[in-house]
């Protein structure tokens, strides 16, 4: 299951930042990703929340700022 919600959160990442999925690395960030900027993040958010079927609070929203922290706060929700 595991390996489905990291698979998951790369195609989203994907999606958003309008990348290549195998440009999503496991140290994807913004330094990593040049089309992530904050509206980027925001869709970000947003087209995580309906992924996961889940809400993040403003603080989280916030924190989500690489490919293992989205992994880490994603896996407190479905875990």
């Amino acid at each position: 299951m595991e390996n489905k919600i990291e698979e998951r959160v790369k195609n989203v990442m994907s999606v958003v930042f309008e990348v290549p999925i195998r440009q999503i690395k496991d140290n994807a960030s913004p330094d990593e990703i040049e089309s992530w900027d904050s509206l980027k993040h925001m869709n970000l958010v947003i087209a995580l929340e309906e992924e996961f079927d889940c809400e993040f609070t403003d603080s989280e929203a916030v924190e989500l700022l690489n490919y293992q922290l989205i992994l880490v706060t994603i896996k407190e929700y479905v875990g």
